[in-house]
């Protein structure tokens, strides 16, 4: 379809247009740079959640490895893990160690008389009537409403005591059914006992009472109420499977060493190559032209890298390695990212307690990690700076909005103005277009006198 153009209608010009072009010229450059800016912050906000998110990842990973057991080079096994298992912690040594189970720890189980039917009435009584659990010095009192089913009521104890270790399910055979209550503690004097005026409290079998796990350590008799045992061997957690004997092995293992190590460079890699991708300025073209990232530049992201570099350098005080560099750690000149050496890697775990003098220049109170986690404490968290960035390109993205409704309303208030001022020249050249027309035809009859009959 055609467009069509208004013109006015004294002057034949196009008013809308000119009115529209006069508005447009004086709008374009405020517009331009409200644009720009609103780009750039926008940008720029974005590519400080990127950092952030990085940072937090960072310190999320080499929190994880801030531990003896990540970094000390050691290995627990068990010569069959059907029978037993190893966890290493803390303060974890070589050691050989001959395990045997006589015994596991049990938990206490009691179960009701019998009744007829699994959804047998339990409260025959025409009232609420009151099972009072017991264990240890503990008490837990359960409503039985009058006419409540045995399901009914197990469903009640687990909805109440499910998270004090205590739970209830019913057995049903030929016989009838049973409430039996169970509890997930173990070891001597967790028995449960039931009281109270259900009928549930009377003619119940308390079972076998519970027992503590019973096992030796070299020969050493030694008993625990759990099954899983914490402090028998220091730095090492047993699971105690089943009664059979079995062989607790921690030994020197390079491989978890270097797992750790590695897994530090890749944390600290990933982190450095989000901030470069941030920062980085990139030469383009035959003609050299460079393009820069959304914060290149910028002095926060120098000061978080010279901070986080700096405790590269650093030596760590207690370890005879000392720094990374002897470890075959080195930094990329260019990218800044971290290399492990293989052949430097091997020469430092192969040295007397190499694998024990690795693991200092990593943890403790003065490894590396608990300072790199310092030197980025002020980054991160509500206050912290890149937060505080964060909110400042907000609320510059605010003021930047409200600047643009101010442009918008101005240019309106043009434009009613212009509109107004070319409706009135339009009609003023009307009027002189009709008075033009009047004097013309005027002169014109002067001109032209009629002719005599």
């Amino acid at each position: 379809m055609a467009s069509s153009t208004i013109t006015g209608v004294g002057s034949g010009f196009d008013t809308v247009g000119i009115v529209k072009a006069l508005v447009d010229a004086e709008k374009a450059p405020k517009q331009a740079q409200i644009t720009k800016l609103q780009t750039t912050t926008t940008t720029q906000l974005s590519a400080v959640g990127t950092v952030k998110a990085s940072l937090d990842t960072y310190r999320t990973a080499i929190a994880k490895l801030n531990t003896e057991a990540s970094f000390n080079g050691l290995a627990g096994t068990s010569s069959d893990e059907k029978i037993s298992k190893v966890t290493l912690g803390d303060k974890a040594a070589s050691g050989t160690y001959a395990l045997n189970v006589t015994q596991l720890a049990t938990a206490s189980k009691v179960t009701s008389k019998v009744f007829e039917g699994s959804s047998a009435v339990v409260n025959s009584s025409g009232k609420d009537t009151t099972l009072t659990i017991s264990q240890s010095d503990s008490s837990y009192d359960v409503k039985v409403p009058a006419g409540a089913t045995m399901q009914q009521t197990r469903d009640a104890i687990n909805t109440q005591l499910q998270s004090k270790g205590i739970s209830a399910n019913v057995l049903t055979d030929a016989n009838g059914s049973r409430l039996v209550i169970s509890s997930q503690t173990t070891g001597k004097g967790t028995d449960i006992t039931l009281s109270g005026d259900s009928e549930l409290a009377t003619g119940y079998d308390a079972g076998k009472p519970p027992v503590n796990a019973e096992y030796t350590i070299d020969n050493i008799a030694m008993e625990s109420k759990s099954n899983k045992i914490t402090s028998a061997i220091s730095g090492v957690s047993l699971e105690l499977l089943d009664t059979k004997p079995s062989t607790i092995t921690v030994a020197s293992n390079t491989t978890t060493l270097k797992t750790s190590v590695q897994s530090f460079v890749s944390a600290y890699n990933a982190l450095m190559t989000s901030i470069n991708t941030q920062t980085k300025v990139t030469a383009t073209g035959d003609a050299a032209t460079t393009t820069t990232g959304a914060l290149t530049g910028d002095s926060s992201m120098r000061q978080l890298v010279n901070g986080i570099r700096s405790e590269l350098l650093q030596n760590s005080g207690g370890s005879t390695v000392g720094n990374l560099a002897q470890m075959g750690i080195s930094t990329d000149q260019k990218t800044g990212l971290l290399t492990l050496d293989d052949t430097k890697w091997n020469a430092a775990v192969a040295t007397p307690n190499g694998p024990t003098e690795i693991a200092k220049v990593f943890t403790g109170d003065t490894g590396l990690i608990t300072r790199m986690t310092k030197a980025t404490d002020s980054y991160v968290g509500t206050s912290g700076l890149l937060t505080t960035r964060a909110a400042d390109l907000n609320t510059k993205l605010t003021d930047l909005t409200e600047q643009q409704k101010a442009l918008d309303s101005r240019m309106d208030t043009l434009k009613t103005t212009l509109t107004a001022k070319y409706t009135a020249m339009d009609g003023l050249i009307a009027k002189i277009n009709a008075s033009s027309s009047s004097i013309m035809t005027t002169l014109n009859s002067l001109n032209n006198p009629k002719s005599d009959s």
